[in-house]
């Protein structure tokens, strides 16, 4: 029988500690670490141990110029800095495997917690990808009508002008009153 531990982090502290890196969003071995109650050694012996269940795509070791970048960028992370090491990163689907090697109740679920977030980050994506499709359609049909209305108003400009143009024609045909 297993305990219930009901673990629940605001998302918004979560989404915090998502990052990009390399065009993935990942999260740092350290705040993995601390959601999951554990030290950043630990979770790392465990990674090491299981390094097969975490190929590239999973999980990867920032550069030293990434590292100085995150450290610049996001302010929780400062400690860093004094880090010798360069810290390891996880995919959404990095975070998924830890689930399977840090066996606490915790750590699973605050990683289901984790997923959900990836998960709502993606769909806002998704989300905002619409928006821009259909913000894109409606700003080609107002070129459109642009080009449309200036065609317009070239021909009202050339009848214009046309008009100008016209000789005034003598009227023909029977006048009366002249001998």
């Amino acid at each position: 029988m297993t305990k219930e531990v009901n673990v629940k982090i605001p998302d918004e502290a979560i989404i915090n500690k998502i990052i990009v890196i390399r065009d993935y969003k990942v999260m740092i071995d350290k705040d993995l670490a601390e959601l999951y109650g554990i030290t950043t050694k630990r979770l790392n012996e465990q990674v090491k141990r299981n390094i097969s269940r975490f190929p590239k795509d999973f999980m990867f070791q920032v550069t030293t110029s990434e590292k100085e970048k995150i450290i610049v960028q996001f302010d929780h992370l400062a400690s860093l800095k004094f880090s010798p090491t360069l810290p390891y990163v996880f995919t959404e689907h990095g975070a998924v495997m830890l689930a399977s090697i840090i066996n606490s109740e915790k750590a699973i679920e605050v990683n289901i917690q984790v997923v959900r977030v990836f998960i709502q980050m993606r769909q806002a994506l998704t989300d905002n990808t619409e928006l821009r499709l259909i913000i894109e359609e409606l700003r080609k049909k107002t070129d459109n009508n642009t080009k449309n209305i200036e065609v317009v108003f070239q021909y009202f400009d050339e009848l214009l002008d046309k008009k100008d143009k016209v000789k005034p024609r003598t009227q023909i045909g029977y006048k009366i009153g002249k001998k």
